[in-house]
């Protein structure tokens, strides 16, 4: 599915792996109290943070003289007045405590730089007069995540969970047409996404026990080498929604939509985010589609019938059914069309062209995966696909096919071949 890698996208580069510099300054924090205190009040233990202390963390949204403008991680913004004595100091994105912090001045910062500020409330409440900045600078965010991007695209895996064992700590995954065995460890850092996010930054901790049949997982670590097992370092997880429907009604207003779900015969509401990936399939990329499905569903019970009771399948089908969707070489081509069998559906539909929820109208045909939605239910959309009347019509079961084959959702990715 198209990765957003379509979390390739343009919020992913101020998103990515912001929950990842509180981890790393979560020491840090600890020890503001001592920065702001006369260096004779140390002990051996971190001291209590002195009453009135105020902290926060967020991006630099804008500079004026010695006043930032801070855009927290939640609630509205805030204003930092760097008082003259303050002291600032930068630190690499990893680093656990402070020991190798590097004094910085209060011109060196830009807009962009993530910072953890400690200080007291001026009078009026109106701002938070620092005595401390802790700097991790944009620069080194970026370089930081470009490499977390191409290690999660070199050494990651993703697809639908089909069993969990928490006791042995594995989990079987149907990874693009490959069956994989995840291991995890006492070391693995495991995170799932909320039912109304699909941000990786919001993703929360976890445990192997959450994780159920039919979820979306995506894996990094390495792989043995038959690459049929793969030790997991970090495991991110979500429990999504996959439907297909015709719209009932469009409300511009609250970015939502209502759709008649062909399958549960029920309407339901879906939101649509700024991040939501909408698609509209032309006449003959639906029709070449719907070919591809129903030749590729033959094909499969044709090759169910003829291999009953044989001792094993034939050598073509067997080598298919190892190599994973969407993989280079022998097994694509251009049309997104996988050797032997049905086109690489995700690669075609991120070249179909883009739309936006006023062109959607009631009795359109649509593809939707969306996140499962808090509170009320109702789910925000991650990509939603138009113009399938015919690929309904050839396979009524393409909806799964379509939208849950590769991972589709923001995350520390990039390019068509994800994770």
């Amino acid at each position: 599915m198209e990765t957003r890698t379509h979390a390739g996208t343009k919020g992913l580069k101020d998103r990515l792996f912001a929950s990842a510099f509180c981890l790393a300054i979560c020491l840090a924090i600890l020890l503001l109290g001592n920065l702001a205190a006369p260096a004779a009040q140390k002990t051996e233990s971190t001291p209590a943070a002195p009453t009135g202390i105020v902290r926060q963390i967020g991006a630099i949204q804008a500079i004026n003289g010695d006043t930032l403008t801070l855009s927290p991680d939640s609630g509205p913004q805030v204003h930092i007045q760097v008082q003259s004595a303050a002291r600032i100091v930068r630190i690499a994105p990893g680093e656990k405590d402070l020991k190798n912090a590097t004094p910085l001045q209060l011109q060196d910062l830009q807009v962009g730089d993530r910072v953890l500020v400690a200080g007291k409330s001026s009078a009026d409440h109106s701002a938070v007069l620092a005595s401390s900045v802790v700097v991790m600078k944009r620069s080194d965010l970026q370089a930081r995540d470009q490499q977390n991007l191409q290690d999660w695209q070199k050494r990651g895996v993703d697809g639908l969970v089909k069993t969990v064992d928490p006791s042995a700590q594995t989990i079987a995954l149907s990874a693009r047409g490959k069956s994989l065995s995840i291991h995890a460890s006492t070391t693995t850092v495991i995170r799932r996404y909320p039912p109304d996010s699909v941000k990786f930054e919001d993703a929360k901790p976890s445990t192997l026990q959450q994780i159920q049949t039919g979820d979306q997982l995506r894996a990094r670590g390495e792989p043995n080498a038959e690459g049929k097992d793969f030790a997991a370092e970090e495991i991110v997880f979500g429990t999504f929604r996959n439907f297909a429907g015709t719209v009932v009604s469009v409300d511009a207003s609250s970015s939502q939509l209502t759709v008649h779900d062909l399958m549960s015969k029920t309407n339901v509401t879906v939101k649509i985010a700024s991040d939501s990936l909408l698609r509209q399939l032309p006449p003959e990329m639906a029709q070449m589609m719907a070919k591809r499905l129903k030749a590729a569903a033959l094909g499969a019970m044709t090759t169910t019938t003829t291999t009953t009771g044989a001792s094993s399948p034939p050598a073509a089908a067997s080598e298919q059914s190892a190599r994973p969707a969407g993989a280079s070489g022998a097994s694509g081509n251009a049309s997104g069309q996988r050797a032997g069998g049905a086109p690489d559906l995700q690669r075609l539909i991120s070249h179909a062209p883009p739309i936006s929820l006023a062109d959607l109208h009631k009795g359109d045909a649509v593809v939707i995966l969306s996140t499962e939605g808090a509170g009320s239910g109702t789910g925000t959309a991650i990509t939603l696909v138009s113009g399938v009347e015919p690929i309904l019509q050839a396979a009524p079961n393409a909806g799964q096919a379509m939208m849950l084959a590769p991972w589709s959702l923001g995350a520390p990715a990039g390019g068509d071949a994800g994770p």
